[in-house]
């Protein structure tokens, strides 16, 4: 059972990042909804950490980019080399080529290294040379993020944004979870002995599962009323695009799954909604995104069977 596997995914994460359940959900509907995650938040709080476990705790493939100001493009993607041996030229595959890309501090690099990893995270393929490469399945990135205020960072750019299905935060832990931290076995030496619980054939049943939950014509409803909604206010710079309209039903039906129902509910959409709309929506006149209360006031403005 699909709600079976993801039960043990999450309470095996659970032993290794304390006091984060709902972040650890968040992350695994955002993978069960084929979508990519960026985590936003300071240095030292396990970003890095929740993207390696992931990849150990279901057995794919990891790499982890570091990004720097000196990163190029090619540093992702990969080069073409000439093969002296053979006499011809043959295409060394970057660390893109992954089942689960660990972009660590995304917004260190340029505008343009970023750039590197639109064609990967939309179309799950890398066209070089003229040829277009199929990336691995399954294919995630999870990217994190340091505050845009800090030292040596640039912006991510709307479109590069908009790859992402879900942005999270995982925050300070709360008291208790953080003096069993300080107190347990470190987490890199747990990491390194952490097996897999489930394989990468049982997440793509997942994925499989949770495309096939019923959605009902209200429901669809509900939603095209929210995506109106932060395109008529005066809040926003503009509103969420048709292609955030489909992650959000995505993300639910994942998030659905994740509760073992085969229906999405109301509750399932205004649980991701924040973190689906979050990053896509900058206030009007201002290029920071919108804040959380503003996405408040969008689901209060928004009436069930709207």
């Amino acid at each position: 059972m699909p709600h079976r596997h993801a039960e043990r995914l999450l309470e095996a994460a659970s032993q290794i990042i304390l006091g984060k359940d709902r972040e650890l959900r968040l992350a695994l509907a955002c993978l069960i909804a084929r979508g990519h995650l960026l985590i936003e938040d300071v240095p030292g709080v396990g970003k890095t950490t929740l993207a390696h476990l992931f990849a150990r705790l279901i057995g794919l493939q990891f790499q982890r980019i570091q990004f720097t100001s000196d990163l190029l493009p090619a540093d992702i993607l990969g080069v073409t080399i000439f093969d002296r041996e053979n006499a011809a030229f043959r295409f060394k595959p970057g660390p893109v080529f992954s089942q689960l890309i660990l972009a660590d501090e995304i917004n260190r690099a340029t505008p343009k290294t970023q750039s590197a990893l639109l064609e990967a995270m939309e179309e799950r393929q890398v066209t070089t040379e003229g040829s277009t490469l199929p990336l691995p399945t399954p294919f995630f990135v999870i990217a994190t993020q340091n505050p845009v205020n800090q030292i040596g960072t640039f912006p991510l750019p709307e479109s590069q944004l908009d790859r992402f299905l879900l942005r999270i935060q995982l925050g300070y832990p709360a008291r208790n979870a953080e003096r069993a931290l300080l107190r347990g076995e470190d987490r890199r030496s747990l990491l390194e002995r952490q097996q897999a619980v489930i394989s990468p054939a049982e997440l793509l049943a997942m994925q499989d599962a949770a495309r096939q939950l019923t959605v009902a014509e209200p429901l669809i409803d509900y939603v095209q009323a929210l995506l109106s909604a932060t395109r008529l206010s005066t809040e926003f710079a503009a509103g969420l695009s048709p292609r955030a309209g489909l992650g959000l039903l995505s993300a639910a039906r994942a998030w659905a799954l994740l509760d073992g129902r085969d229906h999405v509910l109301p509750e399932d959409v205004q649980a991701i909604f924040p973190h689906v709309a979050g990053h896509r929506l900058h206030l009007a006149g201002d290029d920071r995104p919108a804040p959380p209360a503003a996405l408040v006031r969008v689901l209060q403005s928004v009436a069930l069977g709207a």
